[in-house]
């Protein structure tokens, strides 16, 4: 990943941090969802809701596909409105990156007290999902 590319999950994250902040937890999913949505908006970012994702099957197109929250510059993003993220959520994820060979990808949860954010970074050639955090995100970015 570039370190745009980072950057843009950084964002999105901060954007995230702002609903959060502003409606707190216990909301339905739906209510987060346009938050999220009318805070982009606010701040010119142009992202696609609801945005459907392609699938493919031995680099064939296939009929079948799935349904992200959110699509930002190659980002597939995913809200959750839960007491805690379980296996099932990240898996979810995971699925909708491998399937539309997208490589990253973020998952939150406005359920908890503090938002829960996860960003993954799928590498193909391995087939593993790598958690990015401060700690290693600077080992993925690409030096342009």
């Amino acid at each position: 990943m570039t370190r745009q590319e980072y950057m843009d999950m950084y964002q999105m994250v901060g954007m995230a941090m702002e609903v959060h902040n502003t409606l707190g937890r216990g909301l339905a999913e739906p209510i987060y969802q346009e938050a999220l949505a009318m805070e982009c908006k606010r701040n010119g970012l142009i992202i696609e809701r609801e945005k459907e994702l392609h699938m493919y099957y031995k680099g064939e197109l296939m009929e079948k596909t799935y349904f992200a929250d959110f699509y930002y510059k190659g980002i597939v993003i995913e809200l959750k409105a839960m007491s805690e993220i379980c296996p099932e959520h990240r898996a979810q994820l995971f699925n909708y990156l491998r399937i539309t060979h997208q490589e990253r990808g973020i998952l939150f949860n406005f359920g908890e007290e503090t938002l829960h954010t996860e960003r993954y970074l799928f590498l193909p050639e391995e087939n593993e999902f790598v958690l990015i955090n401060q700690d290693n995100y600077r080992e993925y970015i690409i030096p342009e």
